[in-house]
């Protein structure tokens, strides 16, 4: 179809020997795209991840009732993580892990927001802090098939001083042979860690952290605090709790996420816009483009006439 592009120069030619005049170049243009458009042509453009899925892993340890962030950090870290994902695309699933002394799967993933929220509204606190295995049940609900059983792996960190590696850790030697190689290839995934970093249970968060980059799992940091911080009472006495993030960069490294750090309500506002940008989710793939020439070929071949009526009172 391509070779119909010949008879629009053959065209122009004619009409310049018999009229002694320049063949009008828009028309050219606009007759030259819809003969492309004839084609079919494609281009490689960047199109939406249908399978993909968020694993919001919030930490609600007692640090988080601090209020360096008004009216407190959870407070702030509640409202905008419910603003954020009821504005999500319907396609992609989201689902929500609290962390505290233990962590707990609050939801697993799900297009259904108004379950989300609910979730997110409920978040009663807890004592202690235990971060990797709040990423351990997060990665656990988005891998079902890959082979991780979080309470093995934290039992067996218990039970070994958090020694072993994690990426075998609560397998049988069956299962290492039958399990399935990582899934984050097939499916776009990834985690949003919010957090003032204090982690002191649970498996460790750099071996937990290396479990995920295994599975291609990106986990995003976000850091909900000051560095002065703030005096809470804690077990029935009162202490600082400041913004700990080197482990969260450290996280966020590992896995090729991102850090961010959320010093005011504001700030966590803005964070949650670059957030949207790297979780839209997109792969690059081949895609017809015929509708969009034509378009284009259409809006020049009306521009030219609408130019030519305009100043000669006729279409040429």
């Amino acid at each position: 179809m391509l070779w119909a592009c010949v008879v629009v120069p053959a065209l122009a030619l004619v009409y310049a020997l018999k009229t002694k005049r320049r063949p009008p170049v828009l028309l050219g243009l606009g007759l030259l795209l819809l003969c492309i458009a004839l084609a079919r042509p494609q281009m490689v453009l960047m199109t939406p991840v249908r399978d993909a899925s968020v694993m919001l892993v919030l930490d609600t340890s007692g640090s988080m009732r601090a209020k360096d962030l008004k009216p407190s950090r959870i407070d702030v870290a509640q409202k905008t993580a419910q603003q954020f994902f009821a504005d999500k695309p319907q396609r992609l699933q989201v689902g929500l892990v609290t962390v505290a002394g233990t962590a707990a799967l609050a939801q697993a993933p799900t297009e259904d927001r108004d379950l989300l929220l609910k979730a997110i509204d409920y978040l009663p606190l807890q004592y202690g802090s235990a971060l990797g295995t709040g990423i351990l049940v997060a990665l656990e609900a988005m891998l079902p098939g890959s082979g991780i059983d979080a309470q093995k792996i934290i039992n067996e960190s218990a039970e070994n001083g958090g020694a072993r590696n994690p990426s075998t850790a609560g397998q049988s030697l069956d299962d290492k042979k039958s399990a399935t190689p990582p899934t984050g290839q097939a499916r776009q995934m990834a985690i949003v860690l919010m957090s003032d970093g204090q982690s002191n249970m649970g498996p460790e968060l750099k071996q937990i952290a290396d479990l995920a980059a295994t599975h291609q799992v990106k986990i995003y940091t976000v850091g909900i605090g000051t560095t002065e911080g703030d005096v809470v009472r804690l077990q029935g006495r009162s202490m600082r709790v400041k913004l700990e993030d080197e482990a969260l960069k450290k996280i966020s490294t590992i896995t090729q996420g991102e850090y961010f750090r959320a010093d005011s309500a504001e700030a966590l506002k803005s964070i949650y816009d670059k957030l949207g940008y790297r979780l839209r989710f997109e792969k690059r793939a081949m895609s017809e483009v015929t509708a969009h020439v034509s378009v284009l070929a259409l809006l020049l071949v009306l521009i030219s006439v609408t130019r030519s009526f305009v100043r000669m009172g006729k279409i040429i």
